[in-house]
């Protein structure tokens, strides 16, 4: 059951999901050669709640930590590690938090010092995939206008789209109905309503959409081993269109 929010449960969602956007904001002005993923992890933890939230990724399942840390050919759930950060990496880190109640989510890809033009090319792909799903993300559109937009994005510059990880509706609990693939076929799928809160994010692949878990079972890479990025927002569906609640 997907469950609809008030314009008041809305508002009062804002304080988790910009306590997200800050941490982003912050962690964006760490990135860089020689930083770990451990040692930026434990800032965001230190972060949110400095501002009042609560973690929630640590313990989840028996997830590690307080943040997903994805490099490279790690599509997502990525351990954070005392690996220093190389230049040329690609960081994928999706943090969650919690606040009044309600959760937030939003992955952001981080180039790490200067990166090839192949990696700055799929970033920027990437994050058009969202920004275009966002854009159809009205009341009375259906899902699978925003998903595919974001497929026909992709493959139009020869990535593919990841399958296994969903996109899914989040308020008091973080993993609500709608799951979904961000692949699709428009004027299908639910349709979309006023009140509906969900996360887009995209997870665009080099080469095939197909992804491996290794053995800790969370870490997935991509099976051929090449790069991957992803962006991803919470968005509430208004009267007048979406609203990004992890705005950074």
């Amino acid at each position: 059951m997907i469950i609809l929010k008030s314009p008041r449960e809305i508002e009062e969602m804002k304080r988790a999901n910009q306590i997200v956007a800050d941490c982003h904001r912050e962690v964006a002005k760490m990135i860089g050669p020689g930083i770990t993923t451990q040692e930026i992890n434990d800032f965001v933890a230190r972060h949110i709640t400095k501002l009042g939230g609560k973690q929630f990724t640590k313990g989840y399942n028996g997830f590690p930590a307080e943040t997903c840390a994805s490099v490279n050919d790690v599509v997502a759930h990525g351990f954070p590690s005392n690996r220093p950060l190389q230049n040329g990496d690609l960081l994928k880190l999706d943090i969650v938090a919690e606040a009044d109640g309600w959760f937030g989510d939003s992955c952001w890809c981080y180039a790490v010092g200067q990166v090839s033009p192949e990696a700055e090319k799929l970033m920027r792909v990437t994050k058009e995939c969202l920004e275009l799903g966002i854009a159809q993300a009205l009341p009375g559109n259906r899902l699978g206008d925003v998903t595919s937009v974001i497929q026909k994005h992709a493959e139009a510059n020869g990535y593919a789209v990841v399958r296994d990880l969903l996109g899914h509706g989040i308020g008091r609990s973080l993993h609500e109905e709608p799951n979904y693939e961000h692949i699709g076929v428009a004027g299908k799928g639910i349709r979309l309503k006023e009140g509906m809160v969900f996360t887009i994010e995209p997870m665009i692949n080099e080469g095939t959409f197909r992804i491996a878990i290794d053995d800790d079972g969370w870490t997935a890479r991509t099976a051929d081993g090449k790069w991957s990025a992803q962006y991803e927002h919470t968005i509430a569906l208004m009267a007048d269109g979406p609203l990004i609640l992890t705005a950074q």
